[in-house]
């Protein structure tokens, strides 16, 4: 049985084969999609009405994918668009414009192509102008909007609607943006031959004439057309008065827009300054008060922004102190975590699960922790945090199950284990409040999890914070005692982290220690701070070891004790304040 044929020559069929198992291999790898879309695009010397089904089916699959993979990206949506034009025509282009306006709301550039496009296959000026006010809707606030205001305007040239055109130039003239002034000049030479019922609304114009008529009153009596001149005047200033305002804003953003160097999204890392100004933008325009304008500036930073974590947080927490907004909320926390935050950085995903716990819908919080863990089996931020949804939700016992069965799961890795182990021993210690049982899991396990830093921490930590008194401080020095020899002698660390593990049960003794305490304080600084002459055996590798892979015998290798050195922690507390002067590329995580 032949390959299948992709379209085109043989040559191009099985180059078109090879890019798709490359973009398979790594669906990350932004340049083998470009590739395979090229490539695809010129199946056959260049897709047209008569190409090969094949060529054209291969085609669509290859925008369709990659299109569903970054969906902000204008350019080929308008690509894909002009494509399906010349292969099936005006219906089949319209749906992909509107698959892409519905991806990239806020893209100018891509309303614009949309409705300059309908503008050349539609002779219904109604439904041409409907699409132009879904425009405005979406991208007329923006700051460089004025290609797509153009637009507009030529279109209503066109059918001579001047009446049209001043009711847009009403609009345009108070948003600030960049080219604000030739607008304004427009509409101020158009309102000199519109009737004064449209350049202002009634109760100003009955306001103006009654001012008017009253300065009359001390210079005699005035004509009509005398009221009328002298009205236009008036009304003139009224809106110099708004040009101002609009000037004043858009100064004010200006600031801001000039330091926009990338508006546009793209996978490569932006650089602080960058994520500085988006920031200082964001400030400034929650602090202005208008609902509508912050909204529509989160949605730009996050087509520029979209693979950095912070401003999908942000944009989610600003939301929800917004009143009655807790849809929007959850439209926030989907798109970033169906479309453009990767699984491997889950805080997102997390906080998304416990607003659908927070809106007393569970069970698509628990479906988004395994959502997570099936890609990302063991993952322990994640485990740690559905088990303490289970606790809160349907009581201890429901916690300590899962993470008995992730203890007992033959793909969770032994590192992962020891974390949860751990877990277990702290809900039966602080939640339940039983520490002989908690003490229990901590011995019968710590023989499984010799090469766990977190394990021997946390079973030390553990048996420090015990409440003690001078009748039990004998029993108490024991037990600490105990886990400390077993954490020296027995696990299988490397010696920095025995040492600085090693550094509590010192402090402990200094502080909690009784008469003879120095003595074992300076017998263990000895052994283990000493030089290697003066080590204890079991610090030491014995020279008379067999050696296994070039460790002695019972050392741990290089990669296995890197992972024994893991610190676990939420993405909560993992986010820092990055210094105002931070330079170069900011990494997405």
């Amino acid at each position: 049985m032949s390959d299948f044929n992709y379209g085109g020559t043989d040559e191009e069929s099985a180059e078109i084969k090879k890019l798709n198992a490359e973009v398979l291999e790594n669906t990350d790898n932004f340049e083998n999609w470009e590739k395979l879309v090229r490539a695809a695009e010129t199946l056959e010397g260049g897709l047209n009405r008569n190409s090969s089904p094949q060529a054209i089916a291969t085609t669509r699959d290859a925008y369709d994918r990659f299109l569903a993979k970054f969906p902000l990206l204008f350019g080929y949506w308008k690509k894909y668009a002009d494509l399906e034009f010349s292969i099936a025509g005006t219906e089949a282009a319209e749906m992909v414009f509107e698959r892409g306006v519905a991806s990239i709301t806020t893209s100018v550039d891509l309303w614009t192509d949309y409705c300059s496009f309908k503008v050349e296959t539609s002779h219904d000026p109604d439904v041409i102008r409907e699409l132009f006010e879904r425009g405005a809707s979406s991208v007329g606030l923006d700051f460089l909007a004025h290609p797509f205001w153009d637009k507009y305007l030529e279109f209503e040239d066109r059918l001579e609607a001047q009446d049209k055109i001043f009711e847009i130039l009403s609009r345009v003239i108070k948003i600030p943006m960049h080219q604000y002034a030739r607008y304004f000049e427009r509409f101020r030479q158009l309102a000199h031959t519109r009737p004064l019922t449209e350049l202002v609304d009634q109760e100003t114009l009955a306001r103006f004439r009654g001012e008017v008529e009253a300065e009359g009153f001390q210079s005699g009596p005035k004509g009509e057309l005398e009221i009328e001149r002298e009205m236009r005047t008036k009304i003139d200033n009224f809106h110099l008065e708004t040009f101002t305002r609009t000037q004043t804003e858009t100064t004010k953003r200006w600031t801001y827009e000039s330091e926009v160097k990338r508006p546009y999204f793209h996978v490569t890392e932006l650089d602080h300054p960058q994520l500085v100004n988006w920031r200082k933008y964001l400030d400034f325009e929650e602090a202005e008060g208008d609902y509508v304008r912050a909204v529509f500036l989160y949605e730009r930073c996050l087509v520029t922004c979209a693979f950095y974590d912070e401003f999908w947080f942000r944009y989610a927490r600003w939301m929800s102190a917004q009143p009655g907004k807790q849809e929007e909320v959850r439209n926030i926390y989907q798109r970033a975590s169906t479309l453009y935050v990767p699984i491997s950085r889950p805080g997102i995903r997390l906080q998304y699960a416990y607003f659908e716990e927070m809106s007393n819908r569970v069970d698509l919080a628990v479906d988004i922790h395994q959502a997570i863990l099936e890609r990302m089996p063991g993952h322990v931020e994640t485990i740690v945090s559905w088990a303490n949804l289970e606790r809160r939700q349907n009581g201890l016992e429901a916690a300590i199950e899962v993470y008995k069965s992730q203890i007992d799961s033959p793909i969770v890795d032994l590192f992962a284990k020891a974390a949860f182990v751990v877990e277990w021993a702290v809900l039966l210690w602080k939640v339940q409040g039983s520490v002989d049982e908690a003490r229990q899991v901590f011995q019968k396990n710590q023989q499984w999890y010799l090469q766990s830093r977190h394990f021997w921490a946390k079973y030390l930590e553990f048996e420090l914070s015990q409440p003690t008194n001078l009748a039990t401080e004998p029993e108490h020095y024991a037990r600490i005692k105990k886990v400390h020899d077993d954490m020296i002698q027995e696990s299988r660390m490397n010696l920095a982290t025995k040492k600085e593990l090693s550094n509590y049960y010192l402090l402990y003794l200094q502080e909690r220690g009784t008469k003879e305490a120095m003595k074992e304080f300076l017998q263990i600084d000895r052994e283990l701070n000493g030089p290697v002459s003066i080590q204890p055996a079991y610090l030491k590798a014995d020279g008379n070891k067999s050696l296994e892979n070039g460790h002695a015998a019972g050392e741990v290798d290089d990669a296995t004790l890197r992972k024994g050195e893991v610190h676990y922690s939420t993405y909560f507390q993992q986010r820092g304040e990055l210094p105002l002067n931070a330079a170069g590329l900011a990494a997405f995580h």
